[in-house]
This record gives structure tokens, sequence and C-alpha cells, in this order.
């Protein structure tokens, strides 16, 4: 991380401190804050400053490509994109339900997906900082800091992860981009002795998943204080449950919560999901805003991801990440949990549900035989969500009668928690940087905010909207040839 001080270009004469790039997530963001003369907090944002063209270069493919181009926006989630854009185009091809044994291997691949990310997340990204403290060494403040100091546990993370990152080589030929989900279904089974090599792995999983439950715990319960406060302030909440309420990663129907905790909208089919929320483009960010539009852009913003499902669901359908579940409950006093950090106690309970899961999954006689494919009415587009790693996930496409896609749409995790990253940089910011002399620990206050949510912002950046551009051509020698601006009005500038 650095940051840097400058002065700011408005009348109010502000200085403008930039941590450019945050560091430690998925993609590239930078948060700049405008400082009076007395170092007080005048604004805070998170700008998210790469533009990738997803959206775009998806119109005119053919369908069945879909799959395996859109989870080339993410290293990290790829399985997420993969099946959200699969589970959109069985739409298209009538193809629902897919069979039981495509629907078993999907969502043995999802729960491989949601176990390798969150065990990256926490015991590579996020543990340095609560481990060590929010303003310790930068040097010891790192993975590898971790492996020195606390063996144990960073052996656990690496292992959970990569039991994760098998079971999604064995169900979508590898672990990185894989091709086992297709539009209809799925192009392979999984062979008994590559589910006995998963089962023979999974006590072991599921000790290791229930410490790291412990160890969150744990940090919780040794500084409530600031496990309480910081980042903490009220939101709506969204997810996926299923019908019956329960937690659900892969299929479900849509559910919102207000702060206090009443549910809002329950039941909301995913096709419908544009009757729910809209979005809305800011000009110093290329990350979109989204909010429910009953209750406009002021009032309709809300969280997704851990935070969210663990709270947002009646109940957990695995036994001991309900029992996990029931205890975070507990935490919050009769009221919902709001404060960030609580992110990372949400994670560590699904993450337990993940190895749980698994386990009942490759008990299924469908994994090892049974149809591929499915296939019935062909229908002109298709909605497919899933809860990815860092919350709700949307892909939406209409596809021509020449198999090619006429339109996408996609609303990623991050981008449905760019409010609440928002308001956890002004939270923090607010309350530990007001009026002090800036430091890389303090700043550091404010990285540890964005990391609670997890967030992967080349996934979140996939449309160009009415954001501001400008591109500038330089001679080989560094002298300006050329420059273009757009303005977020449209109009369009040269020289």
């Amino acid at each position: 991380m650095t940051f840097a001080l400058e002065t700011a270009a408005n009348p109010q004469g502000l200085r403008r401190v930039a941590i450019d790039p945050v560091s430690r997530v998925e993609g590239h963001g930078k948060v700049t804050l405008l400082l009076d003369e007395h170092n007080h907090i005048q604004q805070a944002r998170l700008h998210i400053v790469e533009f990738r063209g997803f959206e775009k270069f998806i119109e005119g493919r053919p369908y069945w490509e879909v799959p395996v181009m859109v989870q080339r926006l993410c290293g990290i989630c790829p399985v997420s994109h993969h099946l959200a854009a699969a589970k959109a185009l069985d739409r298209v091809l009538g193809a629902t339900p897919v069979s039981a044994s495509a629907n078993a291997v999907r969502r043995l691949m999802h729960y491989g997906q949601m176990l390798q990310s969150h065990a990256l997340h926490f015991f590579h990204l996020s543990s340095p900082d609560l481990l060590f403290g929010f303003d310790s060494e930068v040097a010891q403040r790192n993975i590898v800091g971790v492996a020195q100091a606390h063996p144990e546990i960073a052996k656990k993370g690496i292992l959970l992860r990569k039991f994760g990152q098998e079971v999604i080589r064995i169900t979508a030929g590898k672990r990185v981009h894989g091709t086992g989900a297709v539009p209809g279904g799925i192009n392979k089974l999984v062979t008994r002795e590559e589910r006995d090599s998963l089962l023979r792995d999974l006590p072991q999983m599921l000790q290791w998943a229930q410490e790291a439950v412990t160890i969150v715990k744990q940090l919780h319960a040794q500084n409530p204080a600031l496990y309480n406060s910081f980042g903490n302030f009220p939101s709506n909440l969204m997810s996926l449950v299923r019908p019956d309420g329960a937690l659900d990663f892969y299929d479900g129907v849509l559910r919102v919560r207000d702060a206090q905790g009443q549910v809002l909208f329950d039941g909301v089919a995913d096709q419908r999901y544009l009757e729910l929320i809209e979005e809305e483009v800011r000009p110093w960010s290329y990350m979109k805003f989204p909010h429910l539009k009953s209750l406009g852009k002021e009032r309709g913003w809300y969280r997704v991801g851990p935070l969210a499902r663990v709270q947002n669901c009646d109940f957990i359908p695995s036994e001991h990440a309900e029992i996990e579940r029931q205890a975070f409950v507990d935490w919050g006093q009769g009221e919902l949990v709001q404060a960030s950090l609580a992110y990372h106690w949400a994670r560590l309970i699904e993450l337990l549900h993940c190895v749980e899961v698994i386990g009942e999954l490759l008990n299924d006689p469908a994994l090892l035989s049974g149809d591929l494919l499915t296939s019935g009415v062909r229908q002109r587009s298709g909605v497919g969500i899933i809860e990815a790693p860092r919350g709700t996930l949307i892909h939406d496409y209409d596809v021509g009668d020449d198999d090619l896609v006429t339109r996408c749409n996609l609303i990623v995790s991050t981008t449905h928690n760019n409010q609440a990253m928002n308001e956890a940089v002004r939270s923090v910011a607010r309350e530990y940087l007001d009026g002090q002399e800036l430091t890389e620990g303090l700043l550091n206050h404010i990285e540890v905010a964005i990391r609670a949510y997890d967030p992967c912002l080349s996934c979140a950046t996939h449309a160009l909207g009415q954001m501001p551009l400008q591109v500038t051509l330089l001679a080989a020698d560094g002298t300006q040839m050329d420059q273009v601006r757009k303005a977020a009005t449209g109009e369009v500038t040269r020289g």
C-alpha cells in the first residue's frame, strides 16, 4: 500500500489523501480522503479505477461459449460465473430443471468453489490484520508472517483451500477456468475413484473447518468493543434462500430484510430480479450502485455476502454450521449483527457448511451415473442467479434465433456491496482517522474495512455506462500526440 498527500482540485483547498492501490484484494481500486487543515475528514470514497467490458464483448458470441468466456472475469471465483451463466442458458434451452446428475455435480463444484474462496480470503488475505493487529509491522502483515508466527493456522488454511480446489478439478476438469457445466447440464460425471479420494480427506477438513470458526469466535471474544463497532452501520440485507427459508448457495428465491431484521421481500423468482433492483451510475467510479427500486437510492442500498446470508436465512441445513449460526445470532442480542468485521465470522460458518454439504453430495449416487443433458422448449432469454463467495451474482442474457447473444447484463456480488463498502470507508475514516496525524497503520484501518467484504473489483467493473473517460495517445518519446475526453453527460472533446 502507498499513500500520498496532494492538494485537491477544489475551492475549499482541502488536502487529498490517496490509498492507491488498495492491497490484498482481487482487482484494482483506490480510496481518496479529503481533509481540512485540522485533518478532519470531509469526504471518503472508494474508487474502482479499472474497466473491463465483458457485457459488450459477450454480445455476438454463440451462447454455448458464454459459460467458459465469462469465468475469465476472475481467477478467484470463476466457478461462480461459470455456473450462473450455465443456469441462465438452461432457461434459454428450456432445460429446467436439469437432470439429477447435472444438479449434483454442479452443486458439488459450487460448494468446492465457496470453500476454497473463503479459505483463501480469511487465511491468506485477512488473517494477518486480525492476528497481528491493524497497526502491526507491514513486513509481518502478510501470509508469510502468518506462516512464521502461526504455522498450524497457515497450514490448515492452505490445505482447506487445496481440498476445495480438488473438488473443482474433479467436477470442472481443472482447478481454474474449467468446462464442467454446459447449457443444459454438464459434460462429465464423477468417477468412483475421484469420489473416494475426496471422502478420505473429508473428516480432516471437517475438523479444521470447525477449528477455523473457533479462531474467529475467539478473536471476537478477546476484543468485543472493536469487533462490535468497526465499520458498524445499519443496512438492508439481500440473498437467495431456499423456498423453505434455508441457506442455499446454488439456487433459490430472493429475500430482502431491512436493517431491523423485518422481511421486506420474499419469494422473488430469479427471472423477476429487475422488478426488485436497479442500478445507479456515479461519475467517480467504474462500478455501479444497485438499490431496491421501492426504497430509492438513498434508503434502498443493501449488503450481500456471508453477513447477509447467515442472517437472512431461517436456518442452515447442516448440523454443525446451524449450531454456529445460532451462536452468531446470539452475539447480536436480538438485533442484526451489522459490524463489518463480522463478515469474517459469517464467512467461516459458511466454510464449515460447505464441508458438510460436500460430504452429503459425495454420497449422492447421481454423481456417478445418470443423464448429462436436458432440453425443452427454446426461449429467447434467461436469468441465472447464484450465491457466489462474495454474495448474490446475477447473469442475464438474451439470445437470438441464430444462437448468438444479443444482450448481456451482469450484476456481481461486489457491485451489490458498493455502497456498503463506501459506508464502511466513511465510518472507519471518521472514527479512527479524523483529526489524527495519518500513518500507514491508520490508513490500513480503511483497507481492513474494505477487505472484510472480500471484494472482487475485476468482476465488478463490467460496463462503461455514463462514467467519464479520458484517453491520451503518447509518442515513443513521451510527448502527447492526441487526447479525447468523454464527460459523464456524453459530451466528447478532443485535444
